[in-house]
């Protein structure tokens, strides 16, 4: 039997960690096992609208989970038109009852589901009544500027406010990717980085950023340098980019690093990417740009292990 937490949970914000840990300490003292039924894509996606910029991707999220809830299993179901134009009834039939044998339900106090949203937290309760389920709404988290969301988060990081956007996934976001060739510029003028085209996370605005980034081998990560990073269009180098690109020079590591998993945390913004008029004015910004970013990090608490 098990407890069934529903939702996206993108980003595993705040708000998301208070129902995990929630989750665990009823599973542990009902003896269920921890579920999160969570969807790919976005419902927003079948649903004919834009897909929000996405936080964290499915690995990175079930790796977040399992932090505040160990042991639990994510669920993840295709939601397509079918799903979407299941009843309430149906959902909770076919779902948690038949699929998940649910004996509790944990929802966030806004929870909807069924076709055209219909069902509603008291509906869930009922039908728990009639099955022998549980079901209960956990609050939203919030502070003077509202529920902690992953929306409010997305906004935060467009706008280039990772402090709001730290404050409210209770640690740096990240960019993520492999490395890929390059045109090598940056190590002809002494700043070698590792490029990381096109990110699948929420980007912030094109400029400079102090970060730290991991190395992810056999799917765990490793601290692997401090550094600073340049997400844009590369104006001075000039060669057509259409998609912005992370160029990330490491602190102190000399390594090839062509094909590796990086993990790239902003920690603070710099400076607005622009176009020099050479190669050595760029050099010299650079070499400011680290300096600054050299600072601000050596001032960074950080944990044992990866910087996650």
């Amino acid at each position: 039997m098990s407890l069934v937490v529903i939702g996206n949970f993108d980003g595993v914000h705040r708000g998301h960690q208070a129902v995990l840990r929630s989750v665990a300490e009823l599973a542990a003292a009902r003896d269920l096992s921890p579920k999160l039924f969570t969807f790919e894509p976005h419902p927003a996606v079948t649903l004919g609208r834009p897909a929000p910029a996405l936080l964290t991707t499915l690995e990175r999220k079930r790796e977040l989970c399992a932090r505040f809830c160990p042991g639990i299993e994510l669920v993840v179901r295709r939601f397509d038109r079918a799903f979407a134009e299941q009843s309430p009834a149906t959902f909770v039939e076919r779902v948690l009852v038949a699929e998940l044998h649910a004996k509790a339900v944990l929802v966030g106090d806004n929870f909807r589901f069924g076709r055209d949203r219909a069902g509603t937290i008291d509906d869930l309760q009922r039908f728990g009544r009639e099955h022998g389920f549980t079901a209960s709404a956990e609050p939203m988290v919030s502070d003077d500027s509202g529920a902690w969301s992953s929306t409010r988060i997305r906004a935060a990081i467009a706008e280039g406010d990772l402090a709001a956007a730290r404050d409210m996934l209770g640690r740096p976001h990240m960019l993520s990717g492999p490395v890929v060739a390059g045109q090598r510029r940056g190590r002809t003028i002494g700043f070698p980085t590792c490029n990381l085209a096109s990110p699948p996370e929420a980007l912030p605005p094109n400029g400079v950023y102090a970060v730290l980034v991991d190395r992810v081998e056999g799917g765990t990560p490793h601290a692997l340098a401090k550094g600073v990073a340049n997400l844009g269009l590369r104006p001075t180098v000039d060669d057509g980019a259409t998609e912005p690109v992370l160029e990330v020079h490491l602190f102190d590591v000399d390594a090839d690093l062509y094909g590796a998993m990086l993990r790239v945390h902003l920690i603070e913004g710099l400076r607005p990417e622009q176009r020099f008029s050479s190669f050595d004015a760029l050099r010299a910004q650079i070499q400011a740009d680290a300096e600054r970013a050299r600072a601000i990090l050596d001032s960074v608490a950080h944990p044992d292990g990866a910087w996650h």
